[in-house]
């Protein structure tokens, strides 16, 4: 997908993959193989040197060719022995005793080896995706790992959550390779079909981000995560903000038009470089300023939203938000949740919940 979901034959298998540990399997098999070819071509060389000990019943002249030799080696290491050439000469026997029957013994050894470590990485695999499924719950599934998937998993990740609770969903391999390298699971797939979203678990999901560059993509993606999830958070990206009312009738609960977004960026710049800074810092994570949404503290009930340390910009009251200065929110109240501007470091002056033991005060309490 790389920002974009790619055209795929409709019979193209999808597939879930865990990113591997520090040392692949498939690589010990590769080197494995490399290592019976060596003895191969390593017997045949030997044969063919000391041919004069050979003899060939097939063959009234009884010479041994590299054909001879390269048959020879494959019938013996592979012990099929047919007896047609064997050792004669008491020097080949010799060689035959000490050299090409350990030579054997490894051939076999490392063929076995081979296809045990296959069939064992295999069933590992398999054991690691099933243990996975029964863990996924309560996660959040990136559709896309492009720029924007990159980004959006990098702020969650900065923002606490576990690499675990994260599954990408994408056609690429590139983004594959990406995914795995920042450790995180992919189901390799098209995202607008019901089993690929099945597989990334979105039925038990808590939120979706689709990050696709491609609108079309974006909306059928959508339609199929709220069918499977009715309550899940859906978070859809947009490329034209004429598309963005359609993907809210499809089922997403907040659409980001990119484009609107980076142009509105670009024009402030324009006119005030200074703006545009400030609103590029704000986007930004762990310098300088930042936005984020807090729970309100037990110290900071029935108080006015501006005599807070933060900078309130917004307060979130029943599931609905609130301009700072809007009347409904003039004394803060229990179960209240704040959008505040703050500094992107910790300060004591800028309490963040969990960090100083502070007291909530949520409607529970």
């Amino acid at each position: 997908m790389a920002d974009d979901l790619e055209d795929e034959p409709r019979s193209q298998k999808f597939r879930v993959s865990l990113p591997e540990g520090e040392s692949s399997p498939w690589l010990a098999l590769s080197k494995r193989v490399l290592a019976a070819v060596g003895i191969l071509v390593g017997t045949v060389i030997l044969v063919y040197v000391d041919r004069k000990g050979y003899g060939d019943a097939t063959d009234p002249t009884n010479t041994i060719t590299l054909i001879d030799a390269i048959y020879y080696t494959t019938v013996t290491l592979s012990t099929t022995g047919y007896g047609d050439i064997a050792p004669v000469s008491d020097q080949a026997r010799l060689i035959n005793a000490f050299v090409i029957t350990p030579a054997r013994i490894a051939f076999l050894v490392l063929l076995i080896g081979t296809t045990l470590e296959v069939l064992a990485s295999q069933g590992r695999e398999a054991i690691r995706i099933a243990r996975w499924k029964r863990k996924m719950n309560h996660h959040v599934v990136v559709v896309g790992y492009g720029t924007k998937g990159r980004s959006a998993v990098k702020t969650l990740l900065s923002n606490g959550l576990d690499k675990g609770s994260v599954v990408i969903v994408d056609t690429s391999s590139t983004a594959l390779a990406e995914a795995h390298a920042d450790e995180l699971a992919v189901v390799t797939g098209d995202a607008t079909r019901k089993e690929v979203l099945q597989r990334a678990g979105v039925a038990q999901a808590d939120q979706v981000i689709i990050t696709t560059n491609r609108d079309d993509s974006n909306v059928l993606t959508t339609l199929t995560a709220r069918a499977m999830n009715p309550d899940a958070w859906i978070i859809a990206a947009a490329r034209e903000q004429q598309n963005a009312p359609l993907m809210k009738q499809s089922g997403a609960d907040s659409v980001i038009t990119s484009s609107d977004a980076v142009g509105r960026l670009l024009g402030l710049s324009s006119l005030s470089p200074t703006l545009g800074s400030v609103m590029e810092d704000l986007l930004s994570y762990g310098k300088g300023l930042e936005v984020a949404e807090r729970d309100l503290l037990v110290s900071e009930v029935g108080m006015q939203p501006q005599s807070l340390p933060d900078q309130v910009i917004s307060v979130v009251r029943d599931e609905k938000v609130y301009n700072y200065f809007d009347p409904v929110v003039t004394r803060l109240a229990r179960g209240d949740r704040l959008i505040v501007v703050r500094s992107a470091r910790e300060l004591p002056w800028a309490p963040r919940p969990g960090t100083h033991n502070e007291d909530f005060a949520s409607d529970d309490d």
